[in-house]
């Protein structure tokens, strides 16, 4: 069992994790019946969510990854962002769902959006599995959010903090 650190509360627990992406995995197969859903998962913090959300779907996916930076090992985005690994594969014109841990001011989100559209994909929505919409810089419209939060810095199921704590299955705030 892992210690979690005092200066952590709990946001969601394990449980309401899971109820929540059965919810979400239920939304989008009504959205997307009859289709193949191409999701593009955002490394590292998204493939938790991703794998979990994938899982759940009733309608048959095929998935990839990107790896962008605007945060490196700070809490406060940079700003800039820059593209670490793109897909492995072509996208275009299938439908795609872009996969994020968490919004926050939006730039990356906007990023990969721009790029994708750029590669003529038939259709293109987004979800994440946290939204943190106090910290917008850009405006960015989702298509399907887990849990909105506050502006709070958040660790687990995916999210870490210089790399660490990703592990943990349940959202803890940084007091």
């Amino acid at each position: 069992m892992v210690k979690i650190p005092e200066q952590f509360s709990l946001l969601y627990s394990a449980e309401d994790i899971d109820r929540r992406v059965t919810e979400l995995a239920d939304e989008i197969g009504q959205a997307y019946a009859g289709k193949m859903l191409h999701l593009v998962g955002v490394l590292k913090g998204a493939a938790v969510f991703l794998s979990d959300l994938a899982r759940k779907l009733p309608i048959p996916t095929t998935f990839d990854f990107l790896a962008v930076a605007s945060y490196g090992d700070a809490t406060e985005s940079s700003g800039v962002v820059r593209m670490i690994k793109d897909l492995d594969d072509p996208v275009e014109s299938r439908d795609v769902m872009i996969i994020e841990d968490i919004v926050d001011t939006g730039l990356t989100l906007k990023y990969i959006e721009e790029l994708l559209r750029s590669r003529k994909v038939a259709s293109l929505t987004k979800c994440a599995f946290l939204d943190r919409p106090d910290r917008r810089k850009v405006k960015v419209t989702m298509d399907y959010v887990g849990f909105t939060i506050p502006n709070r810095y958040v660790v687990g199921y995916g999210l870490d903090f210089e790399q660490k704590w990703r592990h943990l299955p349940a959202i803890y705030a940084i007091n």
